[in-house]
């Protein structure tokens, strides 16, 4: 295994862990989506080159954008926004793809990868948000 796959896993179940001890609902719900999406986008067969458009990964990728529309709809969470957005990336690089419109591998896979950290970061600072807010509110010490 790289060690750059070994390092985002370890952020991602830092930040997950993080969202699901310290967060409310939303980061709980945030954070499951994406680790959800990211375990069946894993499990899904690919062979590691980009061809032509995976139907399996667009359809997981819109879902998790629905998710975070979906629950920046229903809340006044701002990091949902940006959560939003950085999956939009994502879903934008598919439909380029799907465009015929052919970025280089190596392009589709930055933009992939950084608007997932981007993701992560929403989420913990959506965590660290809402568990500052608790605190003042002096319902957790």
């Amino acid at each position: 295994m790289d060690i750059y796959i070994l390092i985002g896993l370890v952020v991602t179940a830092l930040v997950v862990g993080f969202a699901f001890i310290k967060g409310d609902e939303p980061e709980r719900l945030g954070s499951a989506a994406f680790v959800m999406v990211s375990l069946a986008g894993s499990l899904s067969t690919a062979g590691g080159m980009i061809i032509g458009p995976r139907w399996d990964l667009i359809g997981l990728d819109i879902v998790l954008l629905g998710v975070f529309v979906g629950l920046a709809w229903h809340t006044r969470r701002t990091w949902l926004v940006w959560a939003s957005a950085f999956q939009s990336l994502i879903v934008t690089g598919h439909l380029l793809l799907l465009a015929s419109i052919r970025p280089p591998s190596f392009a589709f896979a930055a933009v992939n990868n950084m608007a997932n950290y981007g993701l992560l970061i929403s989420i913990a600072v959506g965590t660290f948000w809402a568990w500052q807010e608790r605190r003042a509110a002096g319902l957790e010490r």
